[in-house]
């Protein structure tokens, strides 16, 4: 028997992968998070198969049916948002999971904020602007974040920055990051990503407030920030097609 951590991806069911959708249709034990994964996703799930939206259980709730079903010798698709490895709250699940001996595995998923640079049609590492991505979140009424790793720290460095649950957090957001990304900043607000009522928003650290504010986005999305975003920062193409920068694989440089 093995539990399966499944990353559903954005929201989109065509962006599961192949092996996460054969594993949802093998398992007859399937737990996914109905407050972050559309049902959807999980209509690939066998007819007799037993479905359960976590969203209202517990931890123990969920663990008590992988135990029974660990009994019974199934496995279980356990089916998360995005890609389980970022903020899916696997790791106190595999603990206990260990703890009783239950094999498990880990199947990626496409994460939130590569879906939503799609959805932007942009690219979050341009060259000479930003070549890093922090992924961070505020942390509101979840669990405080770790000393040092604050907005401030983060912002030093300049680089794109993807918050997660911060999207009551815009004015603190705006405060903290202002100093540094200047409040004319291009920001990215993706409520939903992948969801047929996906939306976006794009402004900057002084007036995406307002703008979220107006659309009524209260949860579920994504804020982007940084200088990559802005579609007039005239960046110079990258080293990697240059016909007079040769590497391993086209070693030899162009004549003129």
């Amino acid at each position: 028997m093995t539990v399966y951590f499944i990353g559903a991806g954005p929201g989109d069911p065509e962006l599961l992968t192949l092996k996460a959708a054969r594993v949802i249709g093998e398992c007859p034990v399937c737990l996914y998070a109905g407050s972050l994964v559309p049902e959807a996703v999980v209509a690939c799930a066998p007819a007799d198969a037993l479905v359960m939206d976590t969203a209202s259980m517990t931890l123990d709730d969920t663990h008590g049916v992988i135990l029974a079903a660990h009994a019974k010798g199934q496995d279980v698709a356990r089916v998360h948002s995005g890609d389980p490895s970022l903020y899916g709250a696997i790791a106190e699940q595999i603990r206990r999971l260990k703890a009783d001996g239950i094999d498990y595995q880990i199947i990626p998923g496409v994460p939130a904020y590569a879906a939503a640079a799609a959805a932007l049609g942009t690219e979050l590492t341009v060259p000479e602007v930003a070549q890093s991505i922090i992924l961070t979140r505020m942390s509101m009424k979840s669990t405080g974040m770790p000393a040092g790793e604050t907005l401030e720290n983060f912002a030093r460095s300049g680089a794109t920055l993807a918050i997660h649950l911060g999207i009551r957090a815009l004015r603190e957001i705006e405060r903290q990051l202002v100093p540094f990304y200047g409040a004319d900043c291009p920001v990215a607000v993706i409520y939903r990503v992948g969801w047929p009522d996906q939306m976006i928003l794009r402004g900057t650290l002084s007036d995406i407030h307002a703008q979220v504010r107006a659309a009524k986005i209260t949860r579920t999305a994504l804020i982007l920030v940084g200088p990559a975003l802005s579609e007039n920062h005239g960046f110079p193409d990258s080293a990697l097609y240059d016909s007079t920068k040769p590497h391993v694989l086209r070693p030899r440089v162009k004549a003129d």
